[in-house]
């Protein structure tokens, strides 16, 4: 074979070598280009992984702050159920006292119409005393006309029996 064409032959050779070992460097970086963009997609990946989280984590606090809301009326409620009972008792309290001070009106109403019978009685009493010295009186005066007459006719015998021995 001719040194010319063997030349030739290496040369092709060569750039046969050239080409592939270009295509292996090609196919070498699409690789690597391949791995960032997996890694780019890793790190995509972690970031939303970690956007979730930072979502559940809100979803907790938003949680916590529901039960604490809550809570909260609970307690108000409560204070609420407090207050009403509080003023219930109050009430009560206060309907007690009332209905003491009528029961303590009523006895003195009827202290009072005790007093006003005691009164009429012993009205009635000293009535019956002045009727009794009077039926007294009346006695008195008819004895005392009793007497008189009886005077009367006695000094009428007198001055008949003086004017019969005159």
């Amino acid at each position: 074979m001719p040194r010319q064409e063997i030349r030739s032959c290496e040369r092709m050779e060569k750039e046969r070598e050239g080409a592939r070992e270009r295509e292996r460097e090609r196919e070498r970086e699409r690789e690597r280009e391949r791995e960032r963009e997996r890694e780019r997609e890793r790190e995509r990946e972690r970031e939303r992984e970690r956007e979730r989280e930072r979502e559940r984590e809100r979803e907790r606090e938003r949680e916590r702050e529901r039960e604490e809301r809550e809570r909260e009326r609970e307690r108000e409620r409560e204070r609420e159920r407090e207050r009403n009972t509080k003023r219930e008792r109050e009430r009560k309290r206060e309907r007690e006292r009332e209905r003491e001070r009528e029961r303590e009106r009523e006895r003195e109403r009827e202290r009072e119409r005790e007093k006003e019978r005691e009164r009429v009685r012993e009205r009635e009493k000293e009535r019956e005393r002045v009727r009794e010295r009077e039926r007294e009186r009346e006695k008195e005066r008819e004895k005392e006309g009793e007497r008189k007459k009886k005077r009367a006719s006695v000094c009428a015998r007198e001055r008949v029996r003086k004017r019969g021995k005159g």
